[in-house]
């Protein structure tokens, strides 16, 4: 006979907000939205104290301020986001048998089979006390029989909490939440399910399938599985993120020529910025050009693995003058570093190119940027309007 799945989800509460509060302690208890800095940005994430002004992830900046007008807007830090990432990631794998990293912030692990062994749930206790007590971030976890339940387990014990749901509970658990607490069911989709008297999960659960799958289709014989907690999807081991990205919406759409190359420099000094601090190199890179009517095209291409400015700038540039259409204005720009290997210090001697100056040189620049900031220095860029 086959264990009962036991299953946790971690979920690192508003995980941007906790790591910007970390490092300035001053921002705690306030409004505060980490995402674009413009009116034509969105939010990225939020703090509890803006989300009770009604603003959320994926919300327009121009939405956000609007909403919330006294909320401090801050860019972002991804580099600290992937630090304090790693790190969490780091605590779980020297602990779980098998875990998934679902995002930068999120977590299964599977438990199957071990309450033959300890008691899963003062595990899962004491795992996430760990986490708090090393990365001083808060962290919520549920526990369940699969996936679905015991993050919405996770949802309902935010923030900095924990809920354990015991197995034969699920249904009696689930009933009473609104259907909108099911995970991937969007606004379009409640508004069908309230149109027909369905409000709640035990509503849909007790609902026709086959009027569900009718007006639903597939998807109404997958609710009324997720409904009933029968939904289940197997943990994906994790396996290290191997991209980095960044990308700009621009405040107004835009084809200068001399700014979009700037733009270009600029995001690649960042990435590979990116690249030298956490050790790493990039074997291919990609540029993203979204127009004005939403048409988005990304082109990538395979390169000798390197972290030298100067080299990924150079293949960026050539990418985006081979994709982009002159007679378009663009609304977004975007590249991502994809292929990361930890090959930092192993990177072949290129006599022409003088690897070791080169190497001494980024040195150098680096230091001078974590002492000052990213910003303190910036290549120089030419190019005709």
């Amino acid at each position: 006979m086959a264990a009962q799945p036991i299953i946790a989800h971690f979920d690192i509460d508003a995980f941007f907000v906790s790591v910007e509060r970390l490092y300035n302690p001053t921002l705690n208890n306030k409004p505060l939205i980490v995402g674009g800095h413009n009116q034509r940005g969105v939010v990225s994430a939020c703090s509890y104290e803006a989300r009770k002004f009604g603003v959320h992830s994926a919300m327009p900046m121009k939405t956000a301020m609007r909403l919330c007008p006294q909320a401090i807007v801050l860019q972002g830090n991804g580099v600290a986001y992937r630090k304090y990432s790693k790190w969490v990631t780091s605590i779980i794998a020297a602990k779980a048998p098998l875990f998934e990293k679902a995002s930068i912030d999120e977590f299964y692990i599977d438990l199957t089979g071990m309450d033959k062994y300890f008691d899963v749930y003062q595990w899962i206790l004491q795992l996430r006390q760990k986490i708090i007590q090393e990365t001083n971030l808060p962290i919520s976890c549920g526990l369940s029989s699969n996936k679905m339940i015991a993050k919405i387990a996770t949802d309902e014990a935010k923030p900095n909490g924990y809920l354990f749901i015991p197995f034969g509970k699920e249904k009696e658990f689930l009933a009473p939440l609104l259907v909108s607490k099911i995970p991937g069911v969007g606004v379009k989709t409640v508004q069908v399910l309230n149109k027909m008297s369905i409000y709640t999960i035990g509503e849909l659960a007790c609902y026709d399938i086959t009027i569900l799958e009718n007006i639903l289709h597939k998807y109404g014989k997958e609710l009324w599985l997720r409904a009933n907690g029968l939904y289940c999807s197997e943990i994906t081991p994790y396996r290290e993120a191997k991209s980095i990205s960044t990308e700009n919406t621009f405040e107004e759409d835009t084809n200068d020529m001399q700014y979009l190359h700037t733009e270009i420099i600029r995001m690649i000094e960042k990435l590979a910025y990116t690249l030298r601090k956490e050790k790493k190199t990039a074997g291919c890179v990609t540029i993203k050009i979204r127009y004005p009517n939403f048409t988005t095209i990304n082109r990538q291409i395979s390169i000798p693995y390197t972290y030298c400015d100067d080299e990924l700038a150079k293949i960026a540039l050539s990418i985006f003058k081979k994709i982009y259409n002159p007679k378009e204005k663009i609304r977004l720009l975007g590249i991502r570093l994809s292929n990361l290997t930890d090959n930092f210090l192993q990177i072949q001697i290129d006599l022409f190119n003088n690897i070791e100056k080169k190497n001494k040189l980024y040195k150098a620049v680096d230091a001078v940027k974590n002492k000052f900031g990213k910003q303190i220095i910036s290549k120089a860029s030419t190019g005709n309007r």
